[in-house]
């Protein structure tokens, strides 16, 4: 027995290790992650993964991919911040996906380009509007915000999701044109860690915890130029900044339509999927949680519309691809199906076979009938 006793001690001393290391590596990928959640700088980055291989003055040959083969309207994203919009897909045999061309000229054969939902570096004349950039006063200071006239005094305010490059607010665009011939006033604006607008005191995005104040400084704003009832209609992250507003703000009560498009309302799901993606193991997330809150004070927990739904509740459309791979469809159709035990009354549509806030490039006739109906129906006093 005494013999084996130097074995066992080194077999403690190698479990104590062991647990040591195993305990350090997930503190590690915990905070770690923890980081990637709150960076300021996450999103809007272009990733250039898919190759022309052959062009016409009226198709574009693409490598096949999921990106490629997706049914609707893309845009096609190349160095320099060059683009060209695309269409249906031709024909789809052989490792090559040919699609419309439908504005632009395409880059040479072999370029490596990225098929996008909109181009970044367009403002709303690109969709025929007038426009007038103005500056929004908020509790950080000045954020830059597309404003378009219209006639009523309901104003659109779009907000975009994750995204803080320059051209973060194009993501508002597609939709400009049905909300102007309503004659809705629409501001584009931007929030803290944006492009040009101030950042926030941490330097950490809070998943809309804070951002709803930039949105609550719009509101206000428009106020000042006439509006006395308001539209909101968020993207992704700009999903749970909407609705954080209709929790926390006096303005909610001056809100009479929603619309949300593929909107992050329920954050923890959102970052399991990421960690998914990642190849971060799911039961890390609940220590990234915990990081979470006690860097910068954002809980998680409590950023569930379905647990924790807003304290006004206007009539919603919301839209969700069922092909997401950024931000569950799973948490839409669970708030749809709960909406009457909520007394929220949610208009939820659905779109097949579509990506990430792409229910737009997926079927525009039937999103702008959709959308178009929604409000008409939603802003008749």
């Amino acid at each position: 027995m005494i013999r084996n006793r130097p074995r066992r001690r080194t077999a403690l001393i190698a479990v104590v290790v062991t647990v040591l290391l195993l305990g350090g590596a997930t503190f590690g990928i915990g905070w770690y992650y923890s980081g990637e959640i709150l960076s300021a700088s996450a999103g809007g980055t272009v990733s250039y993964d898919d190759k022309v291989l052959e062009s016409t003055a009226k198709t574009v040959t693409l490598a096949a991919s999921d990106a490629a083969t997706r049914p609707g309207e893309f845009t096609l994203l190349w160095e320099g911040g060059r683009h060209a919009e695309i269409g249906a897909v031709v024909k789809n045999a052989g490792g090559r996906a040919e699609r419309t061309l439908l504005s632009g000229t395409p880059p040479p054969d072999g370029t490596d380009v990225a098929v996008a939902n909109w181009a970044p570096a367009n403002d709303p004349t690109t969709v025929g509007l007038d426009f007038e950039d103005v500056q929004v006063p908020t509790e950080l200071g000045a954020a830059p915000a597309w404003y378009v006239p219209g006639r009523r005094d309901t104003w659109v305010i779009e907000v975009h999701g994750r995204n803080h490059t320059p051209g973060a607010r194009a993501e508002g665009l597609r939709v400009m044109p049905v909300l102007h011939r309503l004659g809705l006033p629409i501001l584009d604006i931007t929030y803290r860690n944006d492009h040009n607008a101030p950042a926030s005191p941490d330097g950490y995005s809070h998943l809309g915890e804070s951002e709803w104040r930039d949105l609550e400084a719009a509101m206000k704003f428009a106020t000042t130029k006439g509006a006395r009832r308001f539209v909101l209609i968020g993207w992704s992250m700009g999903g749970m900044v909407v609705t954080q507003l209709l929790t926390n703000s006096r303005f909610a009560d001056d809100v009479v339509a929603v619309v949300l498009d593929a909107p992050a309302i329920d954050m923890h799901a959102a970052v399991n999927l990421q960690a998914t993606k990642r190849d971060i193991p799911t039961f890390l997330t609940p220590l990234a949680d915990l990081f979470t809150d006690w860097r910068a004070g954002v809980d998680l927990g409590q950023m569930k519309a379905l647990d924790h739904p807003p304290r006004v509740k206007p009539p919603t459309l919301l839209l969700h691809g069922d092909e997401d791979t950024t931000v569950p469809v799973q948490s839409s159709r669970a708030l749809a199906a709960a909406a009457d035990r909520l007394g929220w009354p949610i208009q939820y549509e659905e779109f097949p076979g579509t990506e990430h806030t792409g229910e737009w490039n997926a079927d525009q006739d039937r999103y702008e009938r959709l959308l178009t109906t929604f409000l008409t129906e939603s802003l008749r006093e």
